[in-house]
């Protein structure tokens, strides 16, 4: 273990103007604050429409401690929390919202049991009370299903926010996946995991990028990325309607030889058809979702592209996975 470790604080942005200086202010009074270490602080901008990036160059000017990766557009901020752990020099990498609801004040707790031999520590939100009761209630139900059906448990009320060592983070970038969901990629490569429990703080400035539509296709990215039993359980709910059918048809021949042929209304027909149409249709919808990540998979575009860094490269600059790598400066 290092004795003056290097920790890469990575932060995504994407039109974050009004927290980039609340943001750097509060960090490095912490990180500072932490003896016998370095740090430095990654900042990728995801395609910010605002002055963010103008902002983060002041920074990257001012301090040279400051890296700013610079994306080509906006591709999500799974995309780009991927930059920011490839673009990290640190022997410790602690991914964060720019926003600060992940307090910075956490870190040296966390270091502490970084020191003690764990080699990710985790960072729970013990209390979400800033956050609407409708978010808490379905980020509950999501965190149910998906460790219900998955063979990977994503732990509960756990974000981005947690600390890695150097080995981790090299063994998610072996990690091929195009389309990417960060919370299953940390918990699939394991390794020895200690849980802190913090209160969740209110947006220090702007406004939230995640929609309710966007955070529901963020849930269904989710399940389908570690879990194929949507598919299964089509194979089951057909056995089950094709065994009614079957039972319906031995009833249909029953009541003909008991009582005679009737002539049969259309409204239950039309509600069969109608039924049986829409579950045929739902199924389809969920494997189009599959065959869709197949298809993104094997175009093999990368996750990202950078436009530019901007900022001294560390003396530890590792290197960043060669397909991703940015033109030179």
């Amino acid at each position: 273990m290092n004795p003056n470790p290097l920790i890469s604080l990575v932060a995504p942005f994407f039109n974050e103007s009004a927290v980039v200086d609340i943001y750097y202010q509060r960090v490095t009074a912490v990180l500072e604050a932490i003896p016998d270490t370095r740090f430095e602080l990654v900042c990728v901008n995801d395609g910010s429409r605002d002055n963010t990036l103008e902002l983060l160059q002041c920074l990257a000017e001012r301090d040279a401690r400051v890296r700013v990766v610079d994306l080509s557009r906006n591709f999500g901020k799974e995309a780009a929390l991927t930059a920011g752990l490839d673009h990290a020099s640190g022997d410790i990498v602690i991914p964060i919202d720019a926003d600060l609801q992940d307090p910075p004040e956490l870190i040296p707790s966390m270091l502490a049991h970084w020191r003690q031999g764990y080699e990710v520590v985790l960072a729970r939100r013990s209390d979400r009370s800033s956050d609407t009761f409708l978010k808490r209630a379905t980020a509950a139900l999501f965190y149910r299903l998906h460790n219900r059906i998955s063979d990977i448990d994503v732990p509960e009320d756990v974000g981005d926010f947690r600390l890695m060592d150097r080995a981790v983070v090299e063994a998610l970038q072996r990690l091929p996946e195009r389309r990417r969901f960060m919370k299953g990629l940390f918990a699939w490569v394991g390794f020895r995991t200690i849980t802190v429990d913090y209160a969740r703080r209110e947006r220090v400035a702007g406004t939230t990028k995640f929609s309710g539509w966007k955070l529901w296709n963020f849930a269904l990215e989710g399940i389908t990325s570690f879990s194929t039993a949507p598919l299964r359980v089509w194979t089951y709910f057909g056995f089950v309607v094709a065994l009614a059918g079957f039972s319906y048809a031995l009833f249909i021949i029953f009541r003909t030889i008991v009582l005679g042929i009737d002539v049969p209304g259309y409204a239950s027909l039309l509600t069969a058809v109608l039924l049986l149409g829409g579950i045929q249709l739902a199924g389809i919808g969920m494997i189009g979702e599959y065959i869709g990540r197949i298809y993104m998979e094997t175009k093999q575009r990368p996750v990202y592209l950078v436009r530019r860094v901007y900022g001294a490269a560390p003396a530890l600059s590792r290197p960043v996975r060669p397909a991703l790598a940015e033109p030179a400066q």
